[in-house]
């Protein structure tokens, strides 16, 4: 799967670890013989491997064997990033939704030093820059990874802090009334729209965008010309 000019993936499914090095070493093998036709290298020290683990191997002993590309030997990863997504062998998502929190938290220090309590920027400009930049930065890679109840409360009690730094509210102001006072939707109504969001956007695409898409999808989502029929139908 191709994603800029000079990146590209392979993932290989097999019942065992050894025989999906030796697919992976295959395909490689396979890819880097057409590229060299076409008169096309690739940076090998640049290579990163991760094996996948289903839910119920999560407690199985972790690969640690390496894999040989060109002469070159690679471990696997605990961690991979792939277009923006943290990923781990187990596809658990506090590390991904963790670092975001490392990022907003990083963004939200700077307003608040150059914005302190009852100074700096007006409340109404607080309260803009929380939804614009807190929350973009925060819930980045929130239509994919669903938070689980620890990573829900660390994100949670950040918002709280953005919440009371853009009502400029005192600290002992009950967390309940937070998000009435600051006009500003709880942690899991957010997610839950960006989630909403994203599936939106794969229901409504162009066929030709969706089809890899739409096959990790039931038969019974509508597709876009279904949708769209319904709706003229309606109309």
């Amino acid at each position: 799967m191709l994603s800029y000019v000079d990146d590209f993936a392979l993932t290989t499914a097999s019942l065992s670890y050894r025989g999906n090095i030796r697919r992976l070493q295959e395909l490689f093998r396979t890819i880097q013989a057409k590229a060299a036709r076409l008169g096309i290298s690739f940076s090998i020290l640049k290579t990163e491997l991760i094996h996948w683990r289903t839910h119920s191997q999560r407690h199985s002993p972790r690969c640690l064997s390496p894999i040989q590309l060109d002469g070159e030997i690679f471990h696997p990863r605990e961690s991979l990033r792939w277009l923006g997504y943290w990923f781990t062998p187990t596809l658990f998502t506090s590390t991904h939704l963790l670092r975001r929190l490392a990022l907003a938290q990083g963004a939200f220090a700077i307003m608040r030093h150059r914005s302190p309590p009852r100074a700096g920027h007006a409340p109404c400009l607080c309260h803009r820059l929380a939804p614009s930049l807190v929350a973009p930065i925060l819930l980045d890679g929130a239509d994919l990874f669903t938070p689980n109840v620890g990573s829900l409360t660390r994100l949670d009690t950040f918002w709280h802090k953005v919440q009371w730094w853009a009502t400029n509210c005192f600290s002992s102001t009950p967390i309940g009334i937070l998000a009435i006072e600051s006009c500003l939707p709880p942690i899991p109504l957010l997610v839950s729209q960006r989630q909403r969001l994203a599936a939106l956007r794969t229901v409504c695409s162009r066929p030709a965008l969706i089809r890899q898409q739409r096959a990790s999808t039931p038969p019974s989502l509508p597709s876009p010309l279904t949708t769209l029929g319904r709706l003229k139908s309606m109309n």
